[in-house]
C-alpha cells in the first residue's frame, strides 16, 4: 500500500466538472493499492494517517499535531498510478496495482478505517477519471508505504 499524504489548507476532487468531495483544513491522500495488501496493512495506513503530527499549534512552528489533534478533515482519493513502474519503456505498467475489484474493496475498507476517527472523511469516486484540486499547506507532501511484509 502506498499513500501521498498531503497537508492541505483545502482540497477537492470532481467527476466530470461536479464536485464529488471537499474538505478545508487537513490531509489529502492518494491511495495506491497492491494485490497482496490486507486489512493489517490497511489498519496500520490508517493509524499512521491520523497520527502523523504534520500541523503546528498556533504558538509554535513545530508539528506537535496530528489531523485529529486539530479536528481537521480527510479526503481520500483512489490513484493505482502509484503503482506504476517507468523503468523499462515509455510506458507505465501497472502491473503491481491490485486489479480493481480488489481495489476498490480495499480501498473501501481503509475509508471506512478512517471513518472511525468520527473526523469528516471525503471521497473522490472509484475508478473515475477525477480532477484534484490541491492547496498543499507548506507545502507538505510526504510517501508512505507499508506492504505485507512488515
Amino acid at each position: 500500500m502506498r499513500v501521498v499524504v498531503q497537508r492541505v489548507t483545502a482540497s477537492s476532487v470532481a467527476v466530470e466538472g461536479h464536485v464529488v468531495g471537499q474538505i478545508g483544513r487537513g490531509l489529502t491522500l492518494l491511495v495506491g493499492l497492491a494485490p497482496t495488501d490486507t486489512t493489517a496493512e490497511l489498519a496500520w495506513m490508517a493509524r499512521k494517517c491520523l497520527d502523523l503530527r504534520l500541523f503546528s499549534a498556533e504558538d509554535s512552528n513545530r508539528w506537535d499535531q496530528s489531523v485529529q489533534d486539530i479536528e481537521g478533515e480527510m479526503l481520500v482519493v483512489s490513484q493505482f498510478t502509484l503503482y506504476g513502474d517507468c523503468r523499462k519503456g515509455r510506458r507505465p505498467s501497472f502491473d503491481g496495482a491490485a486489479p480493481p475489484a480488489q481495489a476498490e474493496a480495499l480501498y473501501n475498507e481503509f475509508v471506512e478505517l478512517l471513518r472511525a476517527s468520527s473526523l469528516r472523511i471525503e471521497t473522490g469516486q472509484f475508478g473515475a477519471m477525477m480532477q484534484v484540486d490541491i492547496q498543499n499547506d507548506g507545502p507538505v507532501t510526504l510517501i508512505l508505504e507499508r506492504d505485507s511484509s512488515g
